[in-house]
């Protein structure tokens, strides 16, 4: 295609959206939540791990501490803004746009009301003090498999920071202003709106034709694969991997979020078993299987043990080149 084709010629694909401020008057006020989650909550690391780097259009953090998040909900999109009391042992919630109600019904889901921490007994040592110091992160559960699926598609076989840059073009050219006062924020587009991103737009945004092909096959999909939210273990990993080019890794990263599935380890990760195989055995290099039987007594809290093994910052002697970021734009 003609790389100088602006976006939605010839192909019904609206163009890029106005950043036009919104309106935040009476009309725009938001849902209102107080909760009290009755267990150390530690608000921003939960949440955390939903960040699709630092310039995610779709998540922030403001200096008093709230933490905004931009989802498409089954009822419409919604803004939502999380701040924590620690002083009132509470969580204030407001949420703006279609999806607020949605949102706010599922707050404590979303804050690992439904986690299960404690299953996880370690042996003494710094796993356990480290496990000890994060009593307060939970599992996040969004509810929502696209919005962790799609962003782990662009993560496949390339650096963060490729994939965080994809992220945001797209989010930015196809989303939708996020409801509410927090200008500049993005919904990720709806399931109809990805498949009508021209290829031109993907090659922009250093997506290459495999990553963009497989999002095309599961928002094709995407009823089927929102199922998975509410699946056990197993069978959310199958429903996921069914589809072709969504590999046990994306399933996991995926599944993290949407789930808060504390089992789901990322098989097939670049880093994690190396930095497993240290923590956990003092072992220099390790592959997947070494890293799943090292791992294999704590189920089901597998994924669990890899982020507190990641929070410690520990990592296994490195030795040899970095992955070098490809650029897919001037191909």
């Amino acid at each position: 295609m003609n790389g100088s084709a602006r976006p939605g010629a010839r192909t019904g694909v609206p163009a890029p959206r106005s950043t036009a401020p919104r309106s935040t008057g009476p009309a725009a006020a938001p849902a209102v939540r107080s909760w009290r989650p009755g267990f150390p909550l530690d608000v921003a690391r939960t949440l955390l791990p939903l960040r699709r780097g630092p310039a995610d259009p779709a998540y922030r953090t403001t200096p008093d501490g709230a933490v905004w998040r931009a989802s498409r909900t089954p009822a419409g999109v919604g803004t939502l803004r999380v701040l924590a009391r620690p002083s009132e042992g509470s969580v204030e919630a407001r949420a703006w746009g279609p999806g607020a109600a949605w949102l706010l019904e599922r707050l404590p889901r979303l804050l690992g009301a439904e986690d299960d921490p404690a299953g996880l007994v370690l042996p003494p040592g710094p796993l356990r003090e480290a496990q000890r110091t994060a009593a307060g992160v939970r599992l996040a559960r969004t509810g929502l498999v696209l919005e962790s699926l799609v962003p782990a598609i662009l993560e496949q076989k390339v650096t963060t920071g490729e994939a965080y840059r994809s992220w945001r073009t797209l989010l930015r050219a196809f989303g939708t202003p996020a409801p509410g006062p927090a200008e500049g924020m993005w919904v990720a587009p709806s399931a109809r709106e990805w498949s009508l991103v021209p290829s031109w737009d993907w090659h922009r945004a250093g997506v290459d034709p495999k990553r963009s092909a497989t999002v095309q096959r599961v928002v094709r999909l995407a009823p089927r694969l929102e199922e998975a939210s509410a699946m056990e273990h197993e069978a959310s990993f199958a429903r996921l991997t069914a589809v072709p080019g969504v590999g046990v890794w994306t399933a996991a990263e995926t599944l993290q979020r949407s789930n808060g599935d504390a089992d789901a380890v990322s098989v097939g990760d670049f880093h994690l078993p190396n930095t497993v195989g240290w923590a956990l055995a003092g072992r220099v290099r390790s592959d997947d299987a070494q890293m799943l039987a090292l791992l294999e007594p704590y189920r089901p809290h597998r994924h669990r043990l890899c982020r507190i093994v990641l929070s410690t910052g520990t990592h296994a002697p490195r030795f040899g080149p970095r992955l070098t970021p490809n650029d897919h734009r001037h191909r």
